[in-house]
């Protein structure tokens, strides 16, 4: 099951345009206190997020055996399970926090999944890789929302926008989120995208544009809302 089949658009209600950094204190502070309740929606609410950089990590090919959405639970059990290491207080401490946990799993994953021999020095290597391949998805994804809803922003700021976005492409229809994430977040030529998609170069061309233009039309629909 590929990654566009397992993100949930409901959970954006729990991330969504309401959500603010104060929130997510709060959130943090009553699972620090030990509210089993107020954990399970804090984690909850970066599932999209984790879903979207994992499905960037693991090649089409693999996924028959190494699934992000398996990666992500995984990452999500062993976030609830040591919750009482987390040392943060804020939303961007909480991110980078699981996304270690997520670039450990994978690595982890990969590990089981593909890599025979050389484990210990391969693990390393892939640590370290997945990090900056980790990184680097985070930026592209910020990037992808529409130049008028973004200003110039520090990493830490941007991390917090992916996060948004993600929800946002668990809205759009599994083709539509598909397209977006093979293109923009994995850099692949619309040809190759038209071979893993099944249709002709230009019919992906033009999904691709109506993606954007769906994915603008959520954010111009939101800054209707708040005027």
């Amino acid at each position: 099951m590929g990654i566009t089949a397992t993100m949930r658009a409901d959970s954006s209600n729990d991330a969504g345009e309401d959500r603010t950094r104060d929130d997510v204190a709060a959130l943090i502070g009553r699972a620090r206190r030990g509210s089993g309740d107020s954990l399970g929606r804090l984690l909850q609410m970066y599932r999209n997020y984790l879903m979207v950089l994992a499905g960037t990590q693991i090649e089409r090919r693999l996924q028959p055996r190494m699934s992000p959405s398996d990666v992500v639970q995984e990452t999500m059990l062993r976030a609830h399970a040591n919750f009482g290491q987390f040392r943060g207080a804020s939303e961007p401490e909480l991110i980078g926090w699981l996304r270690q946990i997520l670039v450990n799993n994978l690595a982890k994953f990969v590990e089981q999944h593909v890599l025979a021999a050389r484990r210990d020095v391969r693990r390393e290597v892939s640590i370290e890789r997945l990090g900056r391949a980790l990184e680097q998805s985070t930026i592209q994804l910020a990037a992808l929302l529409p130049a008028g809803n973004r200003s110039p922003s520090a990493a830490a700021q941007q991390r917090e926008e992916a996060v948004l976005l993600a929800d946002r492409l668990a809205m759009l229809a599994p083709d539509y989120r598909e397209v977006l994430i093979l293109r923009n977040l994995q850099g692949l030529p619309f040809e190759k995208i038209a071979e893993q998609m099944e249709r002709s170069v230009s019919a992906t061309r033009m999904l691709w544009l109506r993606a954007i233009e769906k994915l603008r039309g959520l954010y111009a629909g939101e800054q209707s809302h708040e005027e």
